[in-house]
């Protein structure tokens, strides 16, 4: 199919699903990797070529890792897997933007979305199956939770995009149009933050996907308490999904506004260490028409965020069915840009990317649903099974 064609396409991968009891060891930390394979019989050393042929290489097959003795390896197939997400559709843009839903072992889907620029590509990935929040503007907050993703189904969705591109490293081949990570897919991150930290910590190791934390960024509607933690445990790049100027206007576009409101967002952002240095906090602003766009909101953006090391995303509105909101004009956009940035902070406006195949910020959802009775707690511990 053509690289410009936005038509679905069916992947037919093999699959394994909650019927398989090997281990899947893809999501395991480095300690427990060697953990796992010690209490297998087999001897701690494995562990690190293991790592390294799941994560470096990429492989997916025991019997590729030929460093290994082959009676180990025989041994590895009988009790593991490595095992990504299961791909049930593939779009592509016209602007040459790749959508994956994805499938994990317990049946629920989340989008996964790689923009790319002639240089380089962002992989934005999902952290939660629906979302905690209610967002009024975002599509994915449409869709209910239904659970946290664990480590392996996080990371395992770089994993995925890499095998799509053929991007896993060969002798003469290092070139990497997957260049970045964005955790702004369906889901809040810092309401998922131990197995978000786990998955990135992974693609973080030197030794394995090997992706500076610089190339990362995590976005959040503002959980204020955990915002410390992610410069403590991770300390990549910050994003905030602020999106209005005062209290009144965000809680209803941010409703996590109410529990958290701007003035304790922005004290926490300016103590985050990106505050701090030469990494600005990335601001993002969904311009909505007669909403948040007039020339005394880009003022007031203005006077509230200088006091931080700060820069701010515009982003026109990309509409959703149903959506009760509709796209600020070309040239209200540049006009509030213009104060901005005349301000004294940078705040590009956004080239919108995959609208065609619902792949841009704020479009993302699945089918995924609850049962009517069913815990979120419930349906994760299935997911480790």
């Amino acid at each position: 199919m053509s690289a410009l064609s936005h038509e679905p396409l069916s992947i037919l991968e093999p699959f394994r699903g909650r019927n398989d009891t090997r281990r899947n060891l893809v999501g395991l930390s480095r300690d427990a990797l060697k953990t796992t394979l010690a209490e297998a019989g087999l001897e701690a050393f494995r562990a690190k070529q293991v790592w390294q042929w799941i994560y470096w290489h990429g492989v997916t097959d025991f019997g590729l890792m030929t460093n290994v003795a082959k009676k180990t390896r025989d041994r590895l197939g009988e009790l593991f897997v490595i095992e990504r997400p299961q791909i049930v559709t593939e779009q592509r843009s016209v602007d040459g933007t790749r959508k994956w839903l994805l499938r994990f072992p317990d049946g629920n889907e989340a989008e996964t979305v790689n923009i790319p620029e002639e240089d380089r590509g962002s992989v934005c990935i999902s952290s939660q199956v629906g979302c905690t929040l209610t967002c009024s503007f975002c599509h994915t907050g449409t869709q209910p939770l239904v659970r946290n993703l664990l480590p392996a189904e996080i990371v395992g969705q770089f994993m995925v995009a890499r095998d799509s591109y053929g991007e896993w490293p060969t002798p003469t081949e290092t070139t990497r149009m997957l260049s970045n990570i964005v955790m702004m897919g369906m889901g809040e991150p810092l309401y998922n933050f131990d197995n978000v930290a786990a998955a990135l910590k992974i693609v973080m190791d030197e030794q394995g996907i090997a992706l500076s934390r610089r190339r990362i960024t995590l976005s959040t509607s503002g959980v204020v308490p955990m915002i410390p933690k992610v410069g403590e445990v991770l300390d990549v790049n910050l994003a905030v999904s602020l999106h209005a100027v005062n209290d009144d206007i965000r809680n209803t576009l941010v409703p996590i506004n109410r529990k958290w409101p701007i003035a304790e967002l922005l004290a926490a952002c300016a103590d985050y260490p990106g505050a701090r240095n030469s990494r600005r906090i990335t601001f993002e602003y969904a311009m909505l028409k007669g909403v948040n766009d007039s020339d005394a909101d880009a003022r007031e953006l203005v006077r509230i965020l200088k006091p931080i090391h700060a820069k701010v995303n515009l982003i026109p509105f990309n509409p959703w069915p149903g959506a009760p909101y509709e796209c600020s004009s070309n040239n209200r956009m540049h006009r509030f840009a213009e104060i901005v940035n005349d301000g004294g902070l940078s705040a590009p406006i956004r080239t919108p990317r995959g609208r065609d195949i619902h792949a841009a910020c704020g479009q993302l959802k699945s089918a995924s649903e609850r049962q009517k009775g069913e815990r979120v707690r419930d349906i994760e511990a299935r997911a480790r099974v």
